[in-house]
């Protein structure tokens, strides 16, 4: 049981913590050899904007919605506004047979560079991007949802990658703010994310992309399951699997509400680890060692953390085994002082309290956990549909 114990413990902190560490050390060579290539050929480093309107490629923003009368008629004019010429920006939004007036909405617009699919019928996120998806005659696609707000040159920014005929995909940003006072609140946990997005993308190991903006090549995309969850994860991976780069624009900002409450966002978390446990059975290649970075990427950052909830199971279980050293035992009252402290300041948040920030990080910590090891077990218990609820972030 030792080593049960120990090889849950390390396989934590890997993913967590060492494998961070060994991204930006590696990240940092590349970097230099970068940096004196430069120099010492005077090859471009980083990709540079487009001036000229006309050299800019036609483009096509692609949202589904579902019940989203509150943002909707605010998006399409929050993109139809974007820093872009007017005569190479089109949309093309689906109501997913929504109950609310998103449908209503839609329909009441006028401008010719919107294209307004209302189905009646309520089948999914997932079936209706595949029926838009159809539609698209641009070379280039931005998806997106309704409940984002894209900078001015968010669009423009994306677009300048795709001078390059190698890049599939582009991620860009996602920030988070608070809907009342509007002031960012990106958390320690999600500016840790950025960072190790931004310096996988230096290595073209890109997991995935996030799907409030993004924008591929049309002719890459691949019609989805009308199960899949995570469908911008399944987009990303397809392309990069035919050998295209999936890069990432920090410069290409999209601005979204955080969920008021943890509880609020819980739901989200569970259907989100559900798609976890449904890409890792179904997106076997990316496990193959030839995949050379985005394998070493994919098993230290996404498959690992996946199975954190069960890691934490072993090594609490196999820490009863071990009680009879005082080592142990310490590391026992440890680790139930430390899930003790988490449902304390989950109970304080639900009462409006404010958390420190090592209080908020672990309750964030456990209650993500909790919710991927409630998403491991629906996976293997439920039928999987593509329908959505809207939430609130």
């Amino acid at each position: 049981m030792e080593w049960v114990f120990w090889v849950s413990i390390i396989a934590i902190l890997y993913s967590y913590a060492l494998y961070p560490l060994l991204l930006m050390c590696c990240s940092a060579v590349l970097q230099l050899w970068c940096d004196n290539r430069f120099v010492w050929s005077a090859q471009p480093r980083r990709v540079v904007a487009v001036h000229d309107d006309n050299l800019l490629p036609d483009i096509t923003v692609v949202i589904a919605a579902y019940n989203e009368q509150s943002c909707i008629a605010a998006r399409v004019e929050n993109i139809l506004a974007q820093n872009y010429p007017a005569d190479k920006l089109r949309l093309i939004v689906g109501s997913d047979g929504s109950q609310d007036d998103t449908a209503k909405i839609l329909a009441a617009i006028t401008d010719p560079r919107l294209t307004a699919c209302l189905f009646t019928q309520n089948r999914g996120k997932v079936s209706v991007l595949n029926d838009l998806m159809a539609q698209v005659s641009s070379n280039i696609t931005v998806l997106t949802d309704a409940n984002t707000v894209f900078e001015p040159d968010t669009i423009r920014n994306l677009a300048r990658h795709f001078s390059d005929d190698n890049v599939g995909a582009v991620c860009g940003e996602l920030q988070l703010v608070d809907a009342q006072s509007g002031n960012n609140r990106d958390g320690v946990y999600w500016r840790y994310e950025r960072v190790l997005k931004f310096h996988e993308a230096r290595f073209d190991a890109l997991l995935g992309a996030n799907g409030a903006n993004y924008a591929i090549r049309t002719e890459l995309y691949q019609p989805l399951a009308t199960n899949t969850i995570i469908d911008d994860f399944h987009i990303a991976m397809n392309i990069a699997r035919r050998g295209f780069k999936v890069k990432y624009d920090p410069e290409a900002i999209a601005i979204e509400d955080s969920a008021p409450t943890i509880g609020a966002e819980m739901g989200r978390r569970i259907r989100i680890g559900l798609g976890n446990y449904q890409a890792c059975f179904q997106m076997g290649w990316l496990m193959n060692p030839f995949n050379g970075w985005r394998f070493f990427s994919f098993i230290s950052h996404k498959l690992l953390r996946w199975f954190v909830p069960h890691l934490m199971i072993l090594t609490l279980v196999s820490n009863l085994f071990l009680l009879q050293d005082s080592r142990y035992i310490a590391l026992f009252v440890l680790q139930i002082v430390f899930y003790c402290l988490a449902i304390y300041g989950y109970a304080q948040h639900i009462k409006g309290r404010r958390l420190s920030t090592i209080m908020s990080l672990m309750v964030f910590f456990t209650s993500m956990n909790y919710a991927l090891l409630v998403g491991f077990v629906r996976y293997f218990t439920t039928n999987i549909q593509g329908s959505w609820q809207r939430t609130e972030r």
